[in-house]
């Protein structure tokens, strides 16, 4: 199903623009370093 896919693609496929981590962790990572 389409949300299926949306849900790999956000929390389990890794992107090289990304510094070879998945949208949720890059988006959470950045939370972390614009808090500090």
């Amino acid at each position: 199903s389409i949300e299926a896919y949306i849900d790999f693609y956000n929390n389990n496929r890794i992107h090289s623009a990304l510094g070879y981590l998945t949208p949720t962790e890059y988006y959470q990572q950045s939370i972390l370093h614009n808090a500090a």
